[in-house]
């Protein structure tokens, strides 16, 4: 696997985590075994497009339907404005960062926080994408931070629970949004999906906030995947500082990422394992601490620095790869215990 590919792989398993502990769940415990819809001839549901949509400021949107469009965070007011433009009128974030209420309603955007994790989708969480896509203005923009595995699975698995979708027509929402195949767990959901019956949605009761309480580890993990994703953009630029983004200094943002891991390895939770996980957790840290330090000796020659900058953020992107592999890509109905 080429470095880049770790990077992607890598920044999605730091937020993996967020899937048993982020999501706070109203509905009925009936919602597991929600009887399967029955679909009339009469019944209008919007037609299937699988287009892409031609933006600068959303990561990887594709319309699913007249209604749903998935993708990744808009970041800003010119991503906010494109939303607007669209004719968007709900925001529905499954990813685990705090959405940015007060931009949305400065344009008059509605935000429903959802968050799930890689691992797949519980059919509780299913059944409130479902009444949310249902219920709420349209069109809706189902997002994550990338765009290209949770929230393409939401989407498809929203629109199958309300038959839009054909189980053939769900999957290829994966294929084209580029879902990896590691992300076991969101296969099998979308997968596995079934219409709900149009009564069981009705007799839902549930409050959409518009963000959902983070606990303090989730939060730590969505700081993570923000501080890999600068290193990123510094690596790409040869270590050297971004025109773009004056603020980011590479020394520092390596400090960030060894407090990041600092602080989860302090947590009871972390603390209190053993074997593979937290080693992995112990080698990143090491490795964070190593690449601070050479990204603050000046008396090295560029090239080697950069060299060797590269290959220790790749090394702890393959670690990354190998922990959200055994821990947390693990289909939800195949768990039998949560590491975290």
């Amino acid at each position: 696997m080429n470095p880049s590919s770790n990077w992607l792989l890598a920044a999605a398993g730091l937020i993996g985590v967020c899937a048993a502990i982020v999501f706070c769940t109203h509905l009925q415990e009936s919602a597991i075994d929600a009887p399967v819809r029955t679909t009339t001839a009469d019944e209008a549901a919007p037609v299937f497009l699988l287009q892409r949509v031609d933006s600068r400021e959303l990561p990887n949107a594709l319309r699913i339907n007249s209604k749903v469009i998935s993708g990744g965070q808009p970041v800003g007011d010119q991503a906010f404005q494109e939303l607007q433009l669209l004719g968007v009128k709900t925001m529905i974030s499954v990813d685990g960062a705090s959405p940015d209420v007060a931009l949305a309603e400065k344009y008059g955007l509605r935000y429903v926080h959802l968050p799930h994790g890689y691992d797949g989708i519980s059919k509780e969480q299913q059944a409130a994408l479902a009444k949310a896509v249902r219920d709420l203005p349209g069109p809706i923009y189902v997002h994550c931070h990338h765009g290209k595995h949770r929230s393409p699975a939401a989407a498809a698995t929203a629109c199958r629970g309300l038959g839009w979708l054909t189980a053939a027509q769900a999957m290829s929402v994966l294929k084209e949004a580029g879902t990896s195949p590691s992300y076991r767990g969101l296969f099998h959901t979308v997968e596995d999906a079934e219409p709900f019956d149009e009564e069981f949605l009705n007799g839902l009761s549930f409050e959409f906030q518009s963000a959902a309480e983070i606990p303090p580890m989730a939060k730590t993990m969505v700081a993570m995947e923000h501080t890999m994703d600068h290193l990123k953009l510094l690596g790409q630029n040869g270590w050297q500082d971004l025109e773009t983004h004056p603020d980011l200094v590479a020394a520092h943002e390596a400090l960030m990422l060894r407090e990041h891991f600092a602080e989860l390895l302090r947590t009871g939770v972390v603390a209190s394992e053993d074997g593979a996980f937290v080693r992995l957790m112990r080698e990143s840290e090491a490795d964070s601490l190593q690449l601070e330090r050479l990204l603050r000796d000046s008396t090295l020659p560029s090239e080697d620095r950069s060299a060797s900058a590269d290959e220790l953020v790749a090394g702890i992107g393959d670690k990354c790869v190998r922990c959200h592999s055994q821990f947390r890509d693990v289909p939800l109905n195949e768990k039998s215990r949560q590491p975290y």
